[in-house]
């Protein structure tokens, strides 16, 4: 509030971003296998990503076709994805040491194909797919990350005291115990957050309790053991829930009061505040300024670069691809379809930041980020955090790139250019857009450096001062007036005077390093305020379709005449799903690799009787064309069911409907899959209902949707009857695509 009244803030950003979220579309889809713990089989599976980033599992294409309830809806937050088995067994030894298996015993997963990709948790459920080639396990490796880098980031953007106010809370709480440093499983949502705390702590004594009186052979305790940790973390799940909710909205209610009061009061809270800070900095101070100069200040250089240098790369990776993408669709109009083809390139490529293939050379420049040598210094537990915090910093800039050019694209269209002019217009756009990434992208990463230099060094400082300083700090606690207790607390303003301590020697680290123009930083001086104010008043129109633009003729209308209001309505309804749809082919169409779209399902024997026969079934051809989709792939926001048909027409490259559904590889003692029924059974190609919508990711680490057990309700999960989809839970997100809401 008090920033809110004095009106400071940051600079004003070159580039616009979206104010509406990109929600109509589908990340990726595509079948893959799966280890069902149940049976201990592998199974075929179609999965998709909606944009909220949910991993959801159907029996096959046929099942989402006829909107059978999905198997499962994980939400990745806080998992690791891992490309070997053997990776896998060494955590999984050490989550329950004393344990060791035999040389020659079956080890507790065995994978048919050399691709596996699994999800582990520390505490949740893992689960376990392969692939059947390198590239293919490198395309869903790429979007799993995807998933996790989106989930990770659970806390709403926009939450500019919330989320803070309860970060710090989680912070303070930890080094109350003596935990300092950063914590590799503050990710997630604020339920997934508390969750973990609690496992962090309850996780050693239910060992140390129940590993002595687990029975079998070494990978059956393994096993065990997984079920034990995952059916305890959904029970801790619910109940921090529903304790997270009540003090929710407890502090809501009190809110305007305490609003209230603080804009009546703001000129003597703040004078109260910088006393009792004055008076905090004139005790710490000395002692302060010794560890900064002794311990902190030589090291802040080399943190710098090594922070500079991986992530200097990926800033400049995202402006190369942006611009070859806008380059090839410039010569793409010149050679192929000029402006009538426009729109089919520029919803492509307003996908862009979204692409979790188009974007994996980005993200990867972060990978080698290393702090040799400093992490145990600062205790830094893992640089992931970093990693995925520049990661992020790198799809927004991505987007807000591509949208401020299709903005000014969009404006020079309404000119009426020829397709000469046109291909002029981009390039010119194109470079003035590249000169605002230049100058956007180095104020975020100059805010990224002082952020993560902060969360490295402070808590690292905290720790220092704690014997000869944390024992005095109660005795400020009378300099604050009683009625500004609620608003005033001393160990906040404590931390903010360290932080003011350290905060100089940052700072002056990052103007030398932008005065130097290392890595392409650049002064603060040189960014313009307000530079392109016309630019800025273009963003405050309605979103910009441009399919429904620029997309042609046809989309659902008929062959003669003028379409009646009920055609031109479907006609609508069905252009909006296919564009959904044409997201999936962003990702599956453009590349060289092996189709995503569902694979067939082979028709397999009553029963395999070993991993060699289950991966000889598997080698055989999977590439065979699938069942034309009944409907397109949709978001996961709820749809109006209505009794309108609506004209499908098939994909290109569809095969006819009675091709064999999709199937799966069954193991050992499997019977024939019966729940499906054959292709001939389901509705004509044509012709389909509006279909229900996608599930929404729910709020867990993981939720299983397989046949119900005994409590299911009380640990979490969704349970879905045979005849019925799961409860639909609706999703919101702010303008940087992060959702809020489950």
């Amino acid at each position: 509030m008090r920033h809110e009244i004095e009106g400071t803030g940051a600079p004003q950003a070159q580039l616009l971003s979206r104010k509406v979220p990109l929600d109509e579309r589908i990340i990726f889809s595509g079948n893959l296998f799966q280890y069902q713990e149940d049976n201990k089989k592998w199974r075929n599976r179609f999965s998709l990503v909606p944009h909220n980033y949910g991993l959801i599992l159907y029996e096959n294409k046929v099942a989402y076709e006829r909107q059978v309830p999905p198997r499962a809806v994980i939400n990745s937050a806080g998992y690791k994805i891992l490309t070997s088995v053997d990776q896998y067994l060494e955590l999984v030894g050490n989550s329950l040491p004393g344990i060791t298996s035999k040389s020659g015993t079956a080890p507790i997963l065995k994978c048919p194909t050399q691709f596996p990709l699994i999800l582990w948790h520390p505490s949740a459920r893992h689960y376990y797919f392969c692939m059947m080639t390198e590239a293919e396990q490198e395309k869903w490796q790429a979007v799993m990350q995807d998933c996790i880098r989106h989930c990770n980031n659970g806390i709403p953007e926009d939450s500019k005291v919330e989320g803070p106010a309860f970060t710090d809370a989680i912070r303070m709480y930890r080094q109350s115990r003596e935990l300092y440093g950063t914590w590799e499983m503050l990710c997630g949502n604020e339920v997934q957050i508390l969750s973990n705390l609690v496992m962090e702590e309850l996780g050693p004594e239910l060992k140390a309790e129940l590993a002595p009186r687990l029975k079998g052979k070494p990978q059956e305790r393994q096993r065990q053991w997984i079920q034990i940790s995952d059916a305890v973390y959904r029970i801790v799940y619910e109940q921090a829930k529903a304790h997270f909710e009540a003090v929710l909205s407890k502090l809501l209610l009190a809110r305007p009061a305490m609003e209230a009061v603080i804009r009546t009061d703001m000129d003597q809270i703040i004078t109260s505040k910088e006393h009792l800070a004055g008076k905090i900095r004139a005790f710490i101070l000395p002692k302060a300024e010794v560890c900064v100069r002794n311990h902190v200040q030589p090291y802040i250089s080399s943190i710098l670069e090594a922070l500079m240098v991986p992530t200097s790369q990926g800033f400049t990776e995202v402006r190369d691809v942006f611009f070859k993408e806008v380059t090839d669709m410039n010569l793409n109009v010149i050679n192929e379809g000029g402006i009538d083809k426009l729109g089919e390139y520029m919803e492509k490529l307003s996908q862009l930041a979204y692409h979790p293939l188009k974007m994996q050379s980005c993200y990867e420049k972060m990978e080698p980020l290393r702090l040799d040598g400093l992490q145990q210094r600062f205790d830094v537990s893992s640089t992931s955090v970093f990693k995925q915090r520049a990661q992020i910093h790198m799809r927004e800039q991505m987007d807000n790139a591509v949208y401020t050019f299709e903005t000014l694209l969009h404006q020079e269209l309404g000119k009426g250019p020829t397709k000469e002019e046109l291909c002029k217009s981009i390039q010119r756009i194109l470079e003035r857009v590249l000169k605002k990434y230049d100058y956007d992208s180095s104020t975020v990463r100059k805010r990224f450096f002082r952020e993560a230099l902060l969360q490295i060094t402070i808590p690292f400082l905290l720790k220092k001062l704690a014997p000869t300083c944390k024992s005095e700090l109660p005795r400020f606690q009378e300099l604050i007036f009683e009625d500004f207790a609620r608003f005033i607390l001393v160990e906040n303003t404590y931390e903010e005077v360290v932080l003011q301590t350290v905060m100089k020697d940052i700072l002056q680290a990052v103007k030398e390093a932008a005065v130097q123009r290392k890595h392409n930083l650049y002064r603060d001086s040189v960014v313009l305020h307000n530079s392109d104010p016309n630019l800025h008043l273009l963003a405050e129109g309605s979103p910009i379709d441009w399919g429904e633009e620029y997309g042609g003729s046809g989309g659902g209308r008929g062959d003669s005449g003028s379409p009646s209001p009920g055609a031109q309505e479907a006609a609508t309804t069905w252009e909006k799903r296919r564009r959904a749809k044409q997201v999936v082919s962003v990702v599956h169409d453009e590349e060289a690799g092996l189709p995503f779209e569902a694979s067939p399902e082979p028709l397999s024997p009553a029963s395999l009787d070993s991993v060699t026969e289950v991966r000889d079934l598997l080698a055989q051809d999977l590439r065979a064309e699938s069942p034309p989709p009944a409907c397109p792939l949709i978001n996961g926001a709820p749809v109006q069911n209505s009794s309108q048909p609506v004209i499908i027409l098939p994909a290109s490259g569809s095969p006819p409907a009675g091709s064999p559904p999709a199937g799966s590889p069954p193991a050992a003692s499997s019977p024939p899959a019966t729940s499906s029924p054959p292709a001939s059974s389901s509705p004509p190609a044509s012709i389909v209902p509006t279909p229900t919508p996608v599930p929404q990711l729910p709020t867990g680490k993981a939720v299983d949707l397989e046949p119900s057990k005994p409590n299911d309700q009380e640990t979490g999960e969704q349970e879905s009857s045979p005849g019925g989809r799961p409860p639909i839970h609706t999703t919101t997100e702010d303008s940087a695509g992060v959702q809020t809401e489950f």
